[in-house]
């Protein structure tokens, strides 16, 4: 069967970087399930097909660019799983990164837990985050935002913003990144998981106010 959905090609973003992980996430922008109710190529990898694939587009995407992450089928165990490496941070204290895991319960929309999974491919420091999401709906389109049966951009919220961005954002989870690192953007991606990540303030002059090089 014809995949109109191929993994491109590795060219400058190697297997196991965060390039070649949000490579691979945006070759699949577009992917609807089918012909059956969750039936997909990302349920057939986990074993879990016919079942909501939001998880198992994730961990697909990670199998294909040569990331590894914990299973996340189940959104809860990964989002479990990413807390007992100490690679997780709360919504609201996050600084996220592309190539991140995040996680997200939709306010009133009966789950009351971490319901759905993407990948983080730009944070907009505004609150805001772009991801790439299996099984949404696409934007101007009436549907599930965790069980929508498409791979689509989509942007989300972890903080309260300025856009108006519904906060649907739980944490995020950093896998640990490997592989060739091709550009300085990537080798910024391989900062130290959230958990560990501190914001030093420069020391200030007592007498002039000003910060000390």
């Amino acid at each position: 069967m014809k995949d109109d959905f191929p993994v491109p090609p590795v060219d400058k973003h190697q297997p196991g970087t965060v390039g070649r992980f949000i490579q691979v996430a945006k070759s699949q922008v577009g992917y609807i399930e089918g012909p059956k109710d969750n039936e997909t190529k990302y349920g057939a990898y986990t074993k879990a097909n016919f079942q909501p694939w939001c998880g198992s587009f994730v961990n697909w995407c990670a199998n294909e660019a040569g990331v590894k992450v914990p299973n996340t089928v189940y959104t809860p165990s990964g989002a479990a799983a990413f807390k007992k490496k100490g690679a997780w941070i709360d919504g609201d204290l996050a600084d996220p990164e592309p190539g991140d895991i995040a996680y997200f319960d939709f306010p009133a929309d009966g789950a009351d837990r971490i319901s759905h999974v993407g990948i983080v491919i730009e944070d907009n420091e505004d609150g805001t985050v772009w991801c790439i999401e299996g099984n949404t709906t696409g934007d101007g389109k009436k549907g599930s935002q965790r069980n929508g049966g498409e791979a689509c951009k989509k942007l989300r919220a972890y903080k309260k913003n300025k856009a108006g961005v519904q906060i649907s954002i739980v944490g995020f989870g950093r896998p640990k990144f490997g592989g060739k690192l091709t550009t300085k953007t990537e080798e910024q991606y391989s900062a130290p998981t959230p958990s560990n990540k501190t914001n030093k303030k420069p020391k200030m002059c007592p007498e002039c106010g000003q910060a000390i090089k």
